[in-house]
């Protein structure tokens, strides 16, 4: 066995149908009494819910997170809480809400208590994102780490479709990465397998019936597990392409992660078998189909497959190519302008990843 490094990461998990109202207990707990709510404009109505659950420990209801946590979203939003003598954070939502959130504590050191209504993981992770004149910077700081993370399946079940099956894709990619990554480990590894065998099984029958409380739960525990992967070891160039896409483009969070999903493992796997092992063995597929079996899986759920279909230029792939090998982060497979560049030419018109991938 190779040797490795595991670090246990502190955060208190309540996880249940209709635990969100141990909110208030939650607060009570660390001590605080003025938080302020965050959520997305969409989610202002389940925002006011979670305020009235907290009754005097609500200071106030900030509905104004938007995707990829811009800057002036960021300074406006940490104006507010000094106005307000915000003492903690309640984002509700999806990866907006609490990436918010985890740029107000950056700046501010404030405790969170997460209750997220998506399966995206962010709420388990120390990494914080915030974009800046078109370009996403990212980075790890356990300050802005939820002290509490409330895990309701029951608020997932208005969940559209779609963005309950990209979401779910997105942590999907968590625990796919999380296998091949620099630093990771056994107890990541199995972290990760359960989390795409649990969103495998899960997220198909989300889609037959939205309101199925167990496979909304199941999927939602894949959540908490893909987040715990993100949180706990490196990302590589599936992540880096990401937030070159999103950051930069605007290109939506959950979809692009869907698209890239199946390309970043194509492009990799032949460096990464160990990993390969593991997600065939957690898809019940060849090893040597792990890439053409997620592109199927996308279609099947009706989510996205190409970048053409989520908004991406043709004319934007050479810069793209550009930025996502500048200051590249570990991967197994080595990283250059002229590969990355045909990657995103496959991923811009969807085409589905046979056998090994070659430039």
């Amino acid at each position: 066995m190779k040797n490795f490094m595991y670090e246990a990461q502190a955060t208190r998990v309540i996880f249940g149908a209709g635990v969100r109202k141990e909110v208030h207990a939650e607060l009570k707990k660390i001590g605080v009494k003025r938080a302020l709510v965050i959520s997305s404009p969409g989610q202002k109505e389940l925002a006011m819910k979670i305020s009235r659950l907290l009754g005097d420990l609500c200071a106030d209801i900030h509905a104004n997170a938007v995707q990829h946590v811009p800057m002036e979203t960021v300074e406006k939003s940490v104006e507010l809480v000094r106005e307000l003598n915000i003492d903690s954070l309640v984002p509700v939502g999806g990866g907006s809400s609490i990436g918010l959130a985890k740029a107000i504590a950056l700046n501010t050191s404030l405790p969170i208590v997460a209750i997220p209504t998506t399966y995206a993981g962010s709420e388990m992770t120390p990494i914080w994102g915030i974009t800046e004149n078109g370009l996403k910077k990212t980075g790890k700081d356990f300050v802005v780490k939820p002290k509490s993370v409330i895990y309701d399946p029951e608020l997932t079940v208005k969940l559209p479709a779609r963005v309950s099956v990209t979401s779910g894709l997105n942590a999907m990619a968590h625990c796919v990465e999380g296998l091949y990554a620099e630093n990771t480990n056994p107890i990541i590894s199995l972290l990760a397998e359960e989390g795409i065998r649990t969103l495998h099984s899960s997220l198909p029958s989300i889609l037959v019936d939205q309101n199925d409380i167990e496979a909304r739960s199941k999927a939602l525990y894949g959540c908490w597990l893909a987040g715990t992967v993100l949180g706990s070891v490196g990302i590589a160039i599936h992540h880096k392409l990401c937030h070159v896409l999103g950051g930069s483009y605007n290109l939506p969070h959950a979809e692009t992660h869907s698209v890239i999903l199946p390309y970043a493992l194509w492009y990799n796997a032949a460096y990464a078998p160990d990993a390969v092992q593991a997600i065939a063995r957690s898809l019940g597929t060849d090893k040597d189909a792990v890439a053409e079996t997620l592109f199927d899986l996308s279609t099947s759920l009706g989510a996205p497959t190409s970048l053409a279909e989520i908004g991406m230029k043709e004319t934007d792939l050479d810069q793209a190519a550009e930025l996502a090998t500048k200051n590249a982060y570990y991967n197994p497979r080595p990283i250059d302008q002229k590969t990355i560049r045909r990657l995103l030419d496959y991923a811009f018109i969807g085409k589905r990843p046979i056998g090994c991938f070659s430039f």
